[in-house]
Protein backbone atom coordinates (compact mmCIF):
# COMPACT_ATOMS: atom_id res chain seq x y z
CA UNK A 1 0.00 0.00 0.00
CA UNK A 2 1.37 3.39 -0.94
CA UNK A 3 0.92 6.60 1.01
CA UNK A 4 1.08 10.10 -0.32
CA UNK A 5 2.44 12.78 2.01
CA UNK A 6 1.91 16.47 1.41
CA UNK A 7 5.01 18.30 0.29
CA UNK A 8 5.91 21.49 2.14
CA UNK A 9 7.99 24.39 1.06
CA UNK A 10 11.01 25.11 3.28
CA UNK A 11 9.26 27.99 5.16
CA UNK A 12 6.21 25.79 5.69
CA UNK A 13 8.34 22.93 7.03
CA UNK A 14 10.13 25.26 9.43
CA UNK A 15 6.82 26.62 10.63
CA UNK A 16 5.45 23.13 11.27
CA UNK A 17 8.61 22.09 13.16
CA UNK A 18 8.53 25.26 15.22
CA UNK A 19 5.01 24.70 16.49
CA UNK A 20 5.97 22.16 19.23
CA UNK A 21 8.80 24.42 20.38
CA UNK A 22 6.52 27.43 20.56
CA UNK A 23 3.96 25.39 22.47
CA UNK A 24 6.62 24.19 24.90
CA UNK A 25 7.87 27.73 25.50
CA UNK A 26 4.31 28.92 26.03
CA UNK A 27 3.78 26.28 28.71
CA UNK A 28 7.16 27.06 30.33
CA UNK A 29 6.33 30.75 30.43
CA UNK A 30 3.33 30.18 32.68
CA UNK A 31 4.40 27.05 34.60
CA UNK A 32 5.97 27.52 38.07
CA UNK A 33 9.67 26.64 38.20
CA UNK A 34 11.71 25.20 41.12
CA UNK A 35 13.65 28.42 41.69
CA UNK A 36 13.71 31.35 44.09
CA UNK A 37 14.72 34.88 43.12
CA UNK A 38 16.82 36.69 45.73
CA UNK A 39 17.88 40.31 46.12
CA UNK A 40 19.82 42.42 48.65
CA UNK A 41 18.06 42.56 52.00
CA UNK A 42 18.38 44.72 55.07
CA UNK A 43 21.40 45.13 57.32
CA UNK A 44 21.68 45.46 61.09
CA UNK A 45 24.40 46.97 63.28
CA UNK A 46 25.06 44.36 65.96
CA UNK A 47 26.62 47.07 68.12
CA UNK A 48 23.37 49.06 68.09
CA UNK A 49 19.65 48.46 67.85
CA UNK A 50 17.45 46.55 65.42
CA UNK A 51 13.74 47.34 65.28
CA UNK A 52 14.15 49.54 68.36
CA UNK A 53 15.82 46.88 70.54
CA UNK A 54 19.52 46.35 71.34
CA UNK A 55 20.91 43.51 69.26
CA UNK A 56 23.37 42.51 71.99
CA UNK A 57 22.60 42.78 75.69
CA UNK A 58 25.60 41.84 77.84
CA UNK A 59 25.40 41.61 81.62
CA UNK A 60 27.66 40.42 84.46
CA UNK A 61 30.65 42.59 83.57
CA UNK A 62 31.26 46.21 82.46
CA UNK A 63 30.85 46.83 78.74
CA UNK A 64 32.15 49.40 76.26
CA UNK A 65 30.20 51.67 73.89
CA UNK A 66 31.94 51.28 70.51
CA UNK A 67 31.57 54.11 68.00
CA UNK A 68 31.92 52.09 64.80
CA UNK A 69 29.47 49.80 63.02
CA UNK A 70 29.49 46.03 62.64
CA UNK A 71 26.84 45.51 59.98
CA UNK A 72 25.49 42.00 59.43
CA UNK A 73 23.87 41.58 56.02
CA UNK A 74 20.92 39.65 54.63
CA UNK A 75 19.23 38.71 51.39
CA UNK A 76 15.50 38.40 50.77
CA UNK A 77 14.02 35.80 48.47
CA UNK A 78 10.65 34.99 46.97
CA UNK A 79 8.63 33.04 49.51
CA UNK A 80 8.54 29.23 49.65
CA UNK A 81 4.97 29.16 48.33
CA UNK A 82 5.44 31.84 45.68
CA UNK A 83 5.50 30.71 42.05
CA UNK A 84 8.52 31.77 40.01
CA UNK A 85 7.94 31.86 36.25
CA UNK A 86 10.27 31.77 33.28
CA UNK A 87 10.12 35.54 32.92
CA UNK A 88 11.26 36.00 36.52
CA UNK A 89 14.17 33.63 35.97
CA UNK A 90 15.30 35.31 32.76
CA UNK A 91 15.01 38.75 34.38
CA UNK A 92 17.04 37.58 37.38
CA UNK A 93 19.82 36.20 35.20
CA UNK A 94 20.31 39.53 33.45
CA UNK A 95 20.23 41.78 36.55
CA UNK A 96 23.13 42.37 38.90
CA UNK A 97 20.82 43.06 41.86
CA UNK A 98 19.01 39.73 41.55
CA UNK A 99 20.09 36.09 41.80
CA UNK A 100 18.25 32.97 40.68
CA UNK A 101 18.80 30.10 43.12
CA UNK A 102 17.44 26.53 43.35
CA UNK A 103 14.41 26.68 45.61
CA UNK A 104 15.57 23.78 47.77
CA UNK A 105 18.86 25.59 48.50
CA UNK A 106 16.92 28.54 49.92
CA UNK A 107 14.14 26.54 51.58
CA UNK A 108 15.54 23.06 52.35
CA UNK A 109 12.63 22.24 54.65
CA UNK A 110 10.00 22.58 51.92
CA UNK A 111 7.15 24.97 51.16
CA UNK A 112 5.45 25.18 54.54
CA UNK A 113 5.89 28.80 55.63
CA UNK A 114 5.61 28.07 59.35
CA UNK A 115 8.15 25.23 59.19
CA UNK A 116 10.57 27.37 57.17
CA UNK A 117 10.30 30.22 59.71
CA UNK A 118 10.83 27.87 62.65
CA UNK A 119 13.80 26.24 60.91
CA UNK A 120 15.45 29.60 60.20
CA UNK A 121 14.87 30.90 63.72
CA UNK A 122 16.29 27.65 65.09
CA UNK A 123 19.41 28.16 62.98
CA UNK A 124 19.69 31.72 64.31
CA UNK A 125 19.40 30.56 67.94
CA UNK A 126 22.15 27.96 67.41
CA UNK A 127 24.25 30.61 65.69
CA UNK A 128 23.82 32.98 68.64
CA UNK A 129 24.90 30.28 71.08
CA UNK A 130 27.96 29.43 68.97
CA UNK A 131 28.82 33.13 68.60
CA UNK A 132 28.79 33.63 72.36
CA UNK A 133 30.91 30.55 73.02
CA UNK A 134 33.42 31.49 70.32
CA UNK A 135 33.75 35.10 71.52
CA UNK A 136 34.18 34.19 75.17
CA UNK A 137 36.68 31.44 74.32
CA UNK A 138 38.67 33.96 72.27
CA UNK A 139 38.65 36.51 75.10
CA UNK A 140 39.66 33.92 77.69
CA UNK A 141 42.53 32.74 75.50
CA UNK A 142 43.68 36.35 75.24
CA UNK A 143 43.80 37.12 78.95
CA UNK A 144 40.25 37.95 80.06
CA UNK A 145 39.68 36.30 83.43
CA UNK A 146 36.02 37.17 84.03
CA UNK A 147 34.38 35.51 81.04
CA UNK A 148 32.56 33.12 83.36
CA UNK A 149 30.44 36.03 84.61
CA UNK A 150 29.32 37.15 81.17
CA UNK A 151 25.71 36.69 80.10
CA UNK A 152 24.76 37.48 76.52
CA UNK A 153 21.36 37.88 74.91
CA UNK A 154 21.02 38.52 71.18
CA UNK A 155 17.89 39.82 69.46
CA UNK A 156 17.63 40.21 65.69
CA UNK A 157 13.86 40.05 65.58
CA UNK A 158 12.55 37.89 62.75
CA UNK A 159 15.89 37.55 60.97
CA UNK A 160 16.65 33.85 60.68
CA UNK A 161 19.49 31.63 59.56
CA UNK A 162 23.08 31.18 60.75
CA UNK A 163 24.86 33.86 58.69
CA UNK A 164 25.08 36.49 61.46
CA UNK A 165 27.27 34.26 63.64
CA UNK A 166 30.62 35.89 62.87
CA UNK A 167 29.29 39.39 63.43
CA UNK A 168 27.61 38.51 66.72
CA UNK A 169 30.99 37.18 67.94
CA UNK A 170 32.76 40.35 66.80
CA UNK A 171 30.11 42.48 68.49
CA UNK A 172 30.60 40.70 71.81
CA UNK A 173 34.37 41.12 71.58
CA UNK A 174 34.08 44.82 70.69
CA UNK A 175 31.68 45.51 73.55
CA UNK A 176 33.88 43.72 76.07
CA UNK A 177 37.45 44.27 74.90
CA UNK A 178 37.49 46.44 71.78
CA UNK A 179 40.74 46.05 69.88
CA UNK A 180 42.52 44.94 73.07
CA UNK A 181 44.36 48.27 73.36
CA UNK A 182 41.59 50.62 74.42
CA UNK A 183 40.21 51.36 70.95
CA UNK A 184 37.28 50.08 68.94
CA UNK A 185 37.65 46.84 67.02
CA UNK A 186 36.16 48.61 64.00
CA UNK A 187 38.49 51.59 64.25
CA UNK A 188 35.35 53.70 63.92
CA UNK A 189 34.61 52.30 60.46
CA UNK A 190 31.38 50.95 59.03
CA UNK A 191 32.30 47.29 58.56
CA UNK A 192 29.89 44.80 57.06
CA UNK A 193 30.04 41.14 56.20
CA UNK A 194 28.67 37.69 56.72
CA UNK A 195 29.71 34.21 57.83
CA UNK A 196 28.64 31.37 60.04
CA UNK A 197 30.62 30.63 63.21
CA UNK A 198 31.31 27.45 65.14
CA UNK A 199 31.79 27.33 68.90
CA UNK A 200 35.53 26.84 68.24
CA UNK A 201 35.68 30.01 66.12
CA UNK A 202 35.75 28.68 62.56
CA UNK A 203 34.07 30.88 59.94
CA UNK A 204 31.95 29.18 57.27
CA UNK A 205 30.35 30.19 53.94
CA UNK A 206 26.74 31.29 53.67
CA UNK A 207 25.76 31.95 50.04
CA UNK A 208 24.34 35.08 48.44
CA UNK A 209 27.48 37.12 49.16
CA UNK A 210 27.34 39.10 45.89
CA UNK A 211 23.92 40.41 46.90
CA UNK A 212 25.08 41.07 50.45
CA UNK A 213 27.96 43.25 49.26
CA UNK A 214 25.40 45.43 47.50
CA UNK A 215 23.30 45.70 50.66
CA UNK A 216 26.44 46.59 52.64
CA UNK A 217 27.60 49.37 50.30
CA UNK A 218 24.06 50.70 49.94
CA UNK A 219 23.89 51.17 53.72
CA UNK A 220 27.30 52.82 54.06
CA UNK A 221 29.89 50.09 54.65
CA UNK A 222 33.43 50.49 53.30
CA UNK A 223 34.84 47.09 54.35
CA UNK A 224 33.24 43.69 53.83
CA UNK A 225 34.37 40.58 55.73
CA UNK A 226 33.74 37.52 53.57
CA UNK A 227 34.35 33.81 54.21
CA UNK A 228 37.50 33.05 52.21
CA UNK A 229 35.80 30.27 50.25
CA UNK A 230 33.40 32.86 48.79
CA UNK A 231 35.97 35.45 47.70
CA UNK A 232 35.36 34.86 44.00
CA UNK A 233 31.59 35.21 44.35
CA UNK A 234 31.90 38.38 46.43
CA UNK A 235 34.36 39.97 44.00
CA UNK A 236 32.45 39.17 40.81
CA UNK A 237 30.24 42.29 40.99
CA UNK A 238 31.79 44.17 43.89
CA UNK A 239 30.33 47.65 44.43
CA UNK A 240 32.77 50.52 44.04
CA UNK A 241 34.21 51.73 47.35
CA UNK A 242 33.86 48.41 49.18
CA UNK A 243 37.00 46.54 50.27
CA UNK A 244 36.91 42.76 50.64
CA UNK A 245 38.74 41.08 53.52
CA UNK A 246 38.69 37.25 53.47
CA UNK A 247 38.43 35.44 56.81
CA UNK A 248 38.53 31.83 58.01
CA UNK A 249 38.57 32.07 61.81
CA UNK A 250 37.40 34.47 64.51
CA UNK A 251 40.98 34.97 65.68
CA UNK A 252 42.14 35.74 62.16
CA UNK A 253 39.25 38.18 61.68
CA UNK A 254 40.17 40.13 64.81
CA UNK A 255 43.81 40.21 63.72
CA UNK A 256 42.79 41.50 60.28
CA UNK A 257 40.71 44.29 61.82
CA UNK A 258 43.58 45.28 64.11
CA UNK A 259 45.94 45.38 61.13
CA UNK A 260 43.43 47.48 59.22
CA UNK A 261 43.33 49.97 62.10
CA UNK A 262 47.12 50.19 62.28
CA UNK A 263 47.68 50.41 58.53
CA UNK A 264 49.34 47.00 58.47
CA UNK A 265 49.09 44.14 55.98
CA UNK A 266 45.51 42.95 55.59
CA UNK A 267 44.45 39.81 53.68
CA UNK A 268 42.72 40.41 50.36
CA UNK A 269 40.72 38.29 47.92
Amino acid sequence: MAFSFPRFTRPQALAVCALPVVALLAVAAVAPLPFAVAQPGGTANVLGKHEGKPVLTITGVPTREPKGVLRMTTIVATGPQMDVRLGDVVDGWFRTDRAVMPKDSVYPTGDNVKEVREHNLGDMKKSQDNATKAALAYLKANGSDNTGKVKVQADLGKIGGPSAGLFLSLGIIDKLDGDGSGGDLTGGRDIAGTGTITASGEVGPVGGVALKTKAARRDGATVFLVPKAECADAGAELPKGLRLVPVTTLKGTVEALRALNKGGAVPSC
